[in-house]
């Protein structure tokens, strides 16, 4: 009874955390931006956009760099803790826009392969890939200046 006691007070420690809560606010933003500008862009709302990868701006980055920020701010920033969140989040927006778009650009073509397998009335499973993985090197950037501006406005918070 005593750990599960402790465990429920431990949890709501996490909710404590300003930092986490500000880095999780950033990423929210980010991922409400998307469907603000997907509804802007095609003039309807496509609720898949606050779950799938890809698109303006990076939440993966918004929150990373919300992250890193709120730890230079609160613990200081020549901190082991930011400079491990730092590099943390400079291989999470390598990955973001480097890799993943890597892989997106690679389903793509074997999408179009396939298409082109179909038409000539070949039999091959049907199944898509997945074509938006990463980013473009400013969707990362906007969701980074994002991250660091929610962190910055919430400065006074810490």
């Amino acid at each position: 009874m005593l750990l599960k006691q402790n465990t429920m007070q431990d949890f709501g420690k996490i909710l404590d955390n300003r930092v986490l809560l500000v880095a999780l606010v950033a990423c929210l933003i980010a991922q409400l931006s998307k469907l603000a500008i997907e509804l802007f862009k095609n003039r309807k709302v496509n609720l898949r956009v606050l779950v799938t990868t890809g698109g303006m701006p990076s939440a993966h980055s918004a929150l990373v760099t919300a992250l890193a920020s709120g730890i230079g701010q609160t613990i200081g920033w020549a901190s082991p803790e930011f400079a491990i969140a730092t590099t943390f989040a400079i291989i999470v927006m390598y990955d973001a826009a480097g890799v993943r778009q890597a892989a997106g650009k690679q389903a793509r073509i074997l999408n179009q392969m396939i298409d082109e397998l179909f038409r000539e009335n070949h039999q091959f499973n049907e199944d898509r890939l997945k074509e938006l993985l990463g980013h473009t090197p400013v969707q990362v950037i906007v969701g980074s200046a994002l991250g660091v501006t929610i962190s910055c406005l919430a400065a006074p918070a810490y």
